[in-house]
């Protein structure tokens, strides 16, 4: 199991269920969404849907809190490009993108509940909490069928070996 999460080589093979090809993509565009709005949008975003009342701090505690919140858009924009090349060009990656994008959320809800943010009064955060919790089930779903299923090579094969097999690595290479 750990070598499907931390393969020797990150090829085009990927060697876990199909669904879980189909459970990233739209996991990796809402990462991808997420970033670039809080980007664009970091003051608007900050406000509105983490509901943190900037309007109530001073101008350089606003300041801060907006840069800070703009690096974190940063880094869930690099996890999304991380994804997509996973989608796209090295498939073997693909559970160890879940572990990571799991490691984010749930790390950030823990962090949350070790240091809790002030909310603005009246902010019903409903709506965000549901989509966070449905991306961690989808998380958590997709990184159990990327573990499971027998498609394409064992972990520890070589990629020719791959290649010759056709993805099976059960069966011999005869010529």
């Amino acid at each position: 199991m750990l070598g499907r999460v931390f393969p020797r080589q990150f090829d085009n093979i990927f060697r876990g269920h199909w669904l879980a090809i189909w459970i990233l993509v739209p996991v990796v565009l809402l990462e991808l969404v997420i970033g670039i709005n809080s980007i664009i949008n970091t003051r608007t975003v900050a406000m509105g849907a983490d509901g943190i009342p900037l309007d109530r701090f001073g101008p350089e505690a606003a300041t801060t809190a907006v840069s800070l919140f703009a690096l974190l858009g940063l880094s869930r924009l690099l996890f999304g490009l991380m994804g997509v090349m996973a989608l796209i060009r090295y498939r073997a990656m693909i559970p160890f993108i879940y572990l990571l994008l799991l490691a984010l959320q749930l790390g950030s809800k823990a962090l949350l509940l070790l240091h809790p943010a002030i909310r603005s009064i009246g902010h019903n955060t409903a709506a965000g909490s549901t989509v966070i919790l449905v991306l961690i089930a989808m998380l958590l779903t997709g990184f159990v069928l990327s573990l499971l299923g027998e498609r394409g090579p064992n972990p520890g094969d070589d990629y020719k070996t791959a290649v010759q097999s056709g993805g099976n690595s059960s069966r011999p290479v005869t010529k």
